[in-house]
């Protein structure tokens, strides 16, 4: 994906969203295919290196993913469209008909290797894991009890080599056309506005940021 300087994130800002967002998308290249693969999937961000999750059996990655073990998880979310007439301040006496519309968002893909897990016991131990963050008060019997369930799944070890994080969210205007961005995504309050709005406010002391010119 294109990342312009002013949307640019360190890598702690990016796995921090993807640690709040653990669904996304896998896409498996394999080799010599028309298209990747490409699965909807819940995962857990184990650590800063580690992404684990699992899925059905009979699911098409598999075959991608043994013919080549690097994939991409892709994260997206926190997006807000924000009309072409908020991009102009009225106190300037900017015309809002001049305005350029946009989408807010942020998006984050990491460049992972991946290992194929058919281990009951490493099976059990992902399912846990998982469990533990989504269903931290429990009640269920241990995933070990499921033989069935686990004979028909796989596990996925990804091990993240590259990340890649966007925020989108005006860094290259001033502060005072973020500011008024920001009023009225508040106004608005529409699903995603709120959400946008913070990561919009949390970066409205940072000076806006240009493209930097090729030197010659």
């Amino acid at each position: 994906m294109l990342i312009q300087p002013w949307d640019s994130v360190d890598d702690a800002e990016a796995l921090d969203f993807v640690r709040h967002n653990e669904f996304g998308q896998l896409i498996a290249v394999g080799r010599g295919r028309d298209v990747p693969v490409v699965v909807p999937t819940q995962f857990l961000l184990a650590d800063d290196e580690t992404v684990l999750l699992h899925l059905a059996r009979p699911n098409p990655v598999w075959h991608p993913i043994e013919e080549n073990p690097i994939v991409l998880l892709a994260v997206t979310g926190d997006w807000a469209f924000i009309p072409g007439a908020w991009k102009k301040l009225p106190e300037l006496d900017e015309d809002p008909a001049y305005g350029v519309p946009t989408t807010y968002y942020a998006a984050v893909q990491l460049v992972c290797r991946a290992r194929i897990v058919d281990d009951f016991a490493e099976k059990a131990e992902i399912l846990r894991s998982q469990l533990e963050r989504l269903d931290p008060e429990g009640g269920l019997v241990d995933p070990a009890a499921h033989d069935r369930v686990l004979n028909g799944i796989r596990g996925l070890h990804l091990r993240v080599t590259e990340i890649r994080g966007k925020f989108k969210y005006g860094g290259n205007v001033d502060a005072n056309h973020r500011q008024h961005v920001a009023e009225q995504l508040a106004k608005r309050d529409g699903p995603g506005d709120a959400d946008a709005r913070d990561h919009l406010l949390r970066r409205l002391d940072s000076p806006p940021r240009k493209a930097q010119r090729p030197q010659h």
